[in-house]
């Protein structure tokens, strides 16, 4: 029987973005240490299942293995996250905008005001947004009373940068 092949598809290599605020980076590292705490339980009821003999028929054994390999992915993917992990600094008082910025602009008539931060940390009911995202991306680098444009397909929409925090 020949092993299927997938071709690695689009979203194949995709680096997260190191950018962390230090409570991000505290909660991703107690996150891993429950990981860690949770990895012995598992290998040992794996063990256990092991000894029941036919792996091919055992499907209890086929569903603990996968949740150590589950497990171990975690591990290394936030072990990864953490290593390259870049901690936001406090703003500085330079007045343009900047990773951890709380932005008030003014785009299409009404006043909006944004935490810019890493794309690890989105959240758009609370108004933190992505510096890699159209709109953090476009006022990067914006002071008061700068403006900016923001294109959305064929359409494009200016705004300007109101207050910088």
């Amino acid at each position: 029987m020949q092993t299927p092949f997938r071709k690695p598809g689009e979203f194949t290599n995709i680096v997260p973005d190191p950018h962390l605020t230090q409570a991000k980076f505290n909660q991703l590292q107690d996150k891993l240490a429950k990981l860690k705490s949770a990895l012995p339980g598992a290998i040992k009821e794996l063990q256990r299942l092991a000894e029941m003999g036919d792996f091919s028929e055992n499907a209890a054994y086929q569903m603990a293995k996968g949740r150590v390999r589950s497990l171990n992915d975690k591990i290394f993917g936030i072990e990864e996250h953490l290593k390259s992990a870049i901690i936001i600094q406090p703003v500085d008082q330079s007045g343009s905008v900047q990773l951890g910025s709380t932005v008030t602009i003014n785009l299409a008539g009404q006043e909006k005001t944004y935490l810019i931060l890493g794309s690890a940390e989105i959240d758009l009911s609370q108004n933190i947004i992505s510096h890699n995202s159209p709109l953090g991306f476009a006022l990067m680098g914006k002071k008061p009373g700068d403006d900016f444009t923001i294109k959305q397909g064929d359409k494009e929409t200016i705004g300007q940068v109101i207050k910088v925090e």
